[in-house]
């Protein structure tokens, strides 16, 4: 959040990933361009939503992307890099549980709606707890070889909904490219989210970026690279974190029970609702594998940082 712009903006938007689709904009390696991000809902959502406006969400419309952006001289082989130079926030956001959706969705099947008013430090998150706010791009990528439209919703080896906390200001990330030009998009802006995004949103924010292009030619990447200048949040960490665990031999398993007790720890500790605890959750806690090779068991670790209670 620095104020820093560039000389052109991208406004045009789509939906999905497409070797096909027609750019919005034509670049060389180095420049910088400016973004303006929809939030996830695709602007179905507002500060004055209430919960009945989540059961309507047109799902064909969610996570829009902003783009494609056309970068000459890219080539299948070559990564692009991607820096993020600036995030400018709307000061609002939501965070839902969306029936059908999230880590726990057949134990939340009914919708839940929480809307938060943040500045360049801190989020009120629905009158709960205070979140620090550190913006992120969770859907940035360029577009996959093979043919057709690919849904925004899952991500893949050339990025899209990838949900990756660390992709804030400073960072820079490395894409593969498998098609001329990369076709590069970007959206589904967030203020704060913990790791794991376990209800399935973050705090879910319009928030418009600035961002500079190069090419690593012929890198051969077969996943993301990402770089990030901020591995930790001194706020949010500095009294320490309240954790649960989950243990078997299915890591998705491992960190439903790790989540499911978070759940439970957090609805005794601070007298929350289980569908407010999920919520916050999924925009302040970290899971992690804490261990993967003392078969047959591994160890998922949910870490909830006390300070947000404070």
């Amino acid at each position: 959040m620095t104020g820093v712009h560039a000389a052109h903006t991208v406004h045009s938007t789509h939906t999905g990933w497409s070797r096909d689709f027609t750019p919005s904009a034509v670049i060389t390696p180095g420049e910088t361009l400016d973004f303006t991000i929809l939030d996830a809902s695709g602007g179905q959502l507002s500060r004055a939503s209430g919960v009945s406006d989540v059961t309507r969400l047109d799902f064909a419309t969610v996570n829009p992307l902003t783009g494609p952006v056309y970068i000459e001289g890219a080539q299948p082989g070559d990564a692009l890099a991607v820096e993020l130079l600036d995030f400018r926030p709307s000061g609002w956001g939501w965070t839902a549980i969306i029936p059908g959706f999230g880590l726990l969705a057949d134990q939340f099947s009914e919708a839940h709606l929480i809307i938060s008013e943040y500045d360049a430090r801190t989020a009120n998150f629905g009158g709960l707890a205070r979140i620090p706010v550190r913006p992120f791009t969770g859907e940035i990528g360029v577009a996959p070889a093979e043919a057709g439209l690919h849904s925004a919703v899952p991500p893949r080896r050339t990025g899209g909904n990838l949900d990756i906390r660390d992709a804030c200001q400073g960072a820079t990330l490395l894409l593969p490219v498998e098609v001329a030009g990369a076709l590069f998009s970007v959206g589904d802006t967030h203020a704060a989210q913990g790791d794991g995004e376990v209800c399935g949103t973050a705090i879910e924010s319009p928030i418009n970026l600035t961002l500079r292009f190069s090419l690593r030619k012929q890198a051969n990447l077969t996943y993301p690279r990402l770089f990030t200048p901020q591995p930790s949040d001194r706020d949010r960490d500095r009294l320490g974190f309240d954790c649960t665990t989950g243990v078997g031999p299915d890591l998705h398993a491992a960190a439903r029970d790790a989540t499911l007790a978070m759940i439970d720890h957090l609805t005794h500790e601070y007298a929350l609702t289980p569908q407010d605890a999920y919520c916050l959750a999924s925009v302040t806690m970290d899971l992690k594998i804490s261990e993967i090779v003392d078969e047959p068991n591994w160890v998922v670790t949910a870490a909830f940082p006390k300070a947000v209670m404070e």
